[in-house]
């Protein structure tokens, strides 16, 4: 199996909790997954993410998924 190469998204979570004023484990609360999961996504390190996921992050952090997530070649 070939290895596998690196993605180029980047994840704003960071950015946008500092600006909510929220912690990361009240996000995952109010999203429903597991602070683990979160600071996966958070440290870019995710392979996925479903669009619940995605829809519920905009929703309490009150931006769009551009806002969140960026190609960076």
């Amino acid at each position: 199996m070939p290895p596998e190469e690196p993605h180029q998204i980047q994840i704003h979570l960071d950015e946008l909790l500092a600006e909510k004023g929220m912690t990361l484990t009240d996000l995952a609360e109010r999203v429903g997954v597991t602070p683990v999961n979160l600071s996966i996504l958070k440290n870019n390190r995710a392979k996925a993410i479903r669009f619940t996921t995605l829809s519920a992050l905009c929703r309490e952090l009150d931006c769009q998924p551009g806002d969140l997530i960026t190609y960076k070649e």
